[in-house]
């Protein structure tokens, strides 16, 4: 193995390309340099709304917009359009998010508490998960510093949720007098919980203690305590759900499964002599998971009676906690929870009759391959015993009506060669929904997403946006408008205002101004597509060139790969592109595209990663590599290499193992390089279970051997995402095969190594000693 120099010597590229040192700050000539690009509403009204837009380097406006009619009013502040500065709202705001956007510019919230108890403050997290901010007192006020899209909850002393606030542009004073409407429909349906739920009206107690469940009346205080099954010696009872009648609730009983740890160790120790440590919960491919075992406890007639569930329809669930999910009907009757059963290849709806604990299934889905649990099981339940439903058995990403009463679809709801890719809005009464649809527009990208209508009978399908590009929407509070903000890699954002009935549009609201970043010599990167492996299937992606641009010259070629089957990766919409353009401006002409086996291109196309990561789909990446140089001589394909991350990181090394006679070098940062030591729940979801040879087959460890070429591996020594392990199994292989390499460890680094400021140093100089863009 080379000994790796952290201070390489730096090249100096002749015909105005930079060095490592200059690349690495390039950027920053570049930030804060488009203007009218980003609007945010706030909704003064239904038909009112404001928004400040950046118009220079310091300034800004603000715009009021007249929304029935697109008149617009522009002020130097909110104070000269007579909008007032503090917005005040009572609890009766009932405008709810899961967790907070990531952060906005600065403002403020001040809660008044005005009501008869106490309350307590949480700040929701981008995660999700809920930080305590402290308790406000009846008749005190509590002020806040927060950003826009930050999500604040209110609880009272039952812990029961008072209100849900999100951070505005305009700061708020929040007026706490009473529940929410959302909040009082929350606690109406029963709160909850993992082992400690108080019943929707407020008689009984079930929680857990000391392994025992115990189901309390609160009024009385005689506690019942549940017996647990004699053939469960760990047990753990979880995940109590009551039905809104508080005549019974939903557990879970599982025998207790430990979970695989691991040890993270760095030699960095501040201040002692021994090495960082870090003991983290690490689930890998084949591990054992719970088998939780659903109860329906009945209370209110003398002792707590148990309706234990027949678990014929799920002995093996993919589920690394001890519990499902429950969710009651409104009548009580019935109790449901997802079963994904481990493979993947099984995921079901099932519902649990109350009464004598019989199972069946409401909706089902198959798949030889593998169902995409994380992003294609969306579903939305309606009042009238109805599902709509999301799947892909027609190959292509729809939604469907099911009839959830009988367990047996009613119509398809969307149909055809293309895909939804999120659903915006139910509207319930009017029967419509509006979703985000990409790939059903001839000529032109099929990663595009463009808002669509729908009626629930599967008629009246109406697109609703029409230029070619992606496409984000925005909604008023009432959905009756969206503002809608198109671009393209080459085309500059643009903000319309239109009616949600039709998309007629009411006005251009901005059109980003991106003349300052010009100025700076970067350059608008270049759309291309071309057939891949097939000769059929159009591969579409991106070309990155430098500032300093010669279409004279020829430029070394550098791939940025990222492949992973969860998603797809090449932009399709306006921006910088940074750390694309970083690269770039040390002489290389940098590409990214999108080949077979990633997401959003329906299932023939993505299942090509099932069981064969390794593909990664450089069959077709290479062959659009190779036809974009056919257009564009300036390409030199005898100097290409390649770089990523993570799933990046496991392609960009496999590309010197499989394709060494296309790419000349590599650099794999923390990747995953066998996907049996790294998370269960990202691996299993597209290798399968149980884990079998072709695990084997996608190990960059097992074929350390057939190394080709210069690699750099670099890994965050405290990585808890992708097992450091990895990275040094493949190190190890690497050395028994005496195979030249160079490798670097960050000492007390995470995730992401070649990011930080020394591993993308090392990346650039790896990449230029062996791709000498100079020799232009």
């Amino acid at each position: 193995m080379k000994a790796w120099l952290c201070t390489l010597t730096l090249f100096c590229a002749s015909l105005h390309a930079v060095t490592v040192d200059e690349a690495l700050v390039v950027d920053k000539a570049w930030n804060n340099k488009i203007y009218r690009d980003e609007i945010r509403p706030v909704w003064l009204s239904e038909q009112q709304f404001w928004y400040r837009v950046r118009t220079g380097p310091q300034a800004t406006e603000v715009v009021l917009i007249d929304a029935t009619t697109g008149k617009r009013k522009v002020g130097a502040d909110l104070a000269s359009l007579g909008i007032p500065t503090v917005l005040t709202v009572k609890t009766s705001l009932s405008d709810e998010a899961p967790q907070s956007s990531r952060n906005g510019p600065a403002t403020r919230i001040t809660f008044r508490n005005q009501w008869k108890d106490p309350v307590q403050l949480f700040w929701i997290d981008t995660t999700g998960r809920a930080k305590d901010y402290g308790l406000i007192k009846p008749g005190d006020a509590l002020s806040q510093n927060t950003s826009v899209g930050h999500v604040w909850r209110l609880d009272d002393p039952k812990q029961n949720l008072v209100a849900v606030v999100v951070s505005k542009t305009q700061e708020l004073d929040v007026l706490i007098d009473g529940y929410s409407r959302v909040a009082e429909e929350i606690n109406a349906r029963g709160k909850s919980g993992v082992g400690r739920a108080p019943s929707p009206d407020g008689r009984w107690l079930a929680e857990v203690k000391s392994d025992q469940l115990q189901v309390t009346e609160i009024a009385t205080g005689k506690t019942d305590t549940v017996a647990t099954p004699a053939d469960i010696t760990k047990p753990v009872i979880e995940g109590i759900h009551w039905a809104p009648d508080s005549a019974k609730f939903a557990v879970c009983v599982a025998e207790r499964v430990s979970k695989r740890q691991i040890t993270l160790v760095s030699p960095h120790s501040g201040n002692t002599e021994k090495p960082k440590t870090k003991v983290i919960d690490y689930v890998k491919p084949g591990d054992e998971l719970p088998k939780p075992q659903p109860w329906i406890v009945h209370v209110g007639n003398g002792t707590p009676q148990v309706v234990q569930v027949d678990r014929t329809l799920f002995p093996n669930p993919f589920i690394q906690k001890h519990h499902f999910d429950f969710r009651w009907t409104p009548d009580s009757q019935e109790v449901s929870f997802d079963y994904n059963q481990r493979g993947h290849q099984l995921y079901q709806i099932l519902s649990i009759q109350a009464r004598t604990g019989a199972v069946r299934v409401v909706v089902q889905e198959k798949s030889p391959t593998f169902i995409d649990y994380t992003q294609k099981t969306w579903r939305h339940w309606l009042a009238t015993g109805e599902l709509i439903w999301m799947s892909e058995r027609t190959g292509w990403c729809h939604l469907d009506l099911y009839d959830a009463r009988m367990g047996r679809p009613k119509n398809p709801i969307t149909q055809g060669a293309w895909v939804v890719r999120e659903v915006l809005h139910v509207d319930e009464t009017k029967r419509q929904i509006w979703f985000m649809m990409a790939g059903g527009r001839a000529n032109e990208a099929p990663y595009h997403q463009h808002l669509c209508r729908v009626n629930l009978d599967g008629k009246g399908l109406t697109l609703l946006t029409s230029a070619d590009g992606n496409h984000r929407i925005q909604f008023s509070p009432d959905h009756s408008y969206f503002l809608d903000t198109w671009s393209r890699v080459n085309s500059p954002p643009v903000t319309e205002l239109r009616r949600s009935t039709d998309g007629a549009l009411i006005c251009v609201l901005e059109k980003a101004d991106i003349s300052a970043l010009l100025s700076t010599g970067w350059q608008m990167p270049d759309r291309f597509s071309a057939p891949g492996r097939d000769g059929q299937t159009i591969i579409h992606g991106v070309i990155f060139k430098p500032s300093h641009f010669d279409p004279a010259k020829s430029y070394p070629v550098v791939e940025q790969v990222y492949a992973g089957p969860h998603g797809s990766f090449a932009p399709h919409e306006f921006g910088v592109f940074g750390r694309q353009k970083q690269m770039a401006e040390m002489g290389f002409i940098v590409v990214q595209s999108d080949g077979m086996g990633t997401n959003h291109r329906g299932k023939k196309f993505h299942d090509v990663a099932w069981k064969n990561l390794k593909d990664a789909g450089f069959p077709d990446r290479i062959a659009w590599i190779q036809a974009a140089a056919k257009e564009r001589p300036w390409m030199d394909l005898n100097r290409i290499g390649i770089y990523g991350g993570s799933a990046g990181g496991q392609s960009a090394m496999r590309a010197l193992l499989d394709h060494s006679a296309f790419y000349k070098v590599a650099v794999a940062d923390c990747g995953c390089h066998d996907n049996r030591m790294d998370k269960i729940w990202w691996n299993e979801q597209w290798m399968g279970w149980p884990v079998d040879e072709s695990y084997e087959r996608s190990s960059n460890k097992v074929d350390a051997a057939k190394l080709v070429g210069p690699l750099l591996l670099i890994v965050g020594e405290m990585d808890s995402n992708v097992d450091p392990a990895s990275t040094y199994e493949v190190v190890k292989a690497l050395q028994e095969a005496q195979k030249p390499f160079d490798y670097l460890p960050l000492v007390d680094t995470g995730h992401s190594a070649a990011e930080t400021l020394q591993g993308s140093r090392a990346r650039m100089e790896f990449l230029v000693k062996h791709l000498n863009p100079s020799g232009n």
